[in-house]
Order: C-alpha cells, then structure tokens, then sequence
C-alpha cells in the first residue's frame, strides 16, 4: 500500500475508533492524532490478529482488513484513555 493510501486509511480508521470509544462524549481530535491513532492501531490489530489465529494478515484496503483496523485502533484508544483518566476524577471536567 502506498504512502498516501496509508494516510487515508488511517484517518478514516482513527476517525471510526473515536467514534467507537467515545460515544456521544468523544473527545475531539485532529487529522494528525487521527491518522496515527489508525495507523498504529492497525498494527496492533494485525499484532492482535496474529496472537489469535496464528496467521498474519496482510493489510490491502478491504473490509477485513479494515475491521483488523479499526479493531486495534480501539483497543489503543480504549488503552490510552484509561491511562490518561487514572488521575482525573469522575466530576472533573476539562
């Protein structure tokens, strides 16, 4: 996959696993937090793909590579999420 096309997905993946993670209280980000978010997310995936079924993945723009995606871009919102909200308390806003 092209540099370009990497890019793409990757804003489109961050943007759907903010959309996922967040809910209706979603944090806003931007194109660059997203394309990194799906970028690195998508590695995770294939990483978590990999430990779970044993075979690699091999990332093409389809849907299965898409929901691999979107799937360890959640994980890895969900991850830093929880990190970054240890300190805060629940009435605490920004």
């Amino acid at each position: 996959m092209g540099f370009v096309v990497w890019v793409i997905f990757g804003a489109i993946v961050g943007w759907a696993a903010n959309l996922v993670v967040g809910g209706r209280r979603r944090e806003r980000q931007g194109c660059l937090v997203s394309v990194i978010v799906g970028v690195v997310g998508a590695a995770l995936g294939g990483l978590i793909y990999r430990l779970a079924s044993g075979r690699s993945m091999s990332f093409e723009f389809d849907f299965p590579s898409f929901g691999v995606a979107i799937l360890g871009a959640v994980v890895l919102l969900a991850i830093l999420r929880l990190v970054s909200g240890l300190g805060r308390r629940p009435d605490d806003r920004r």
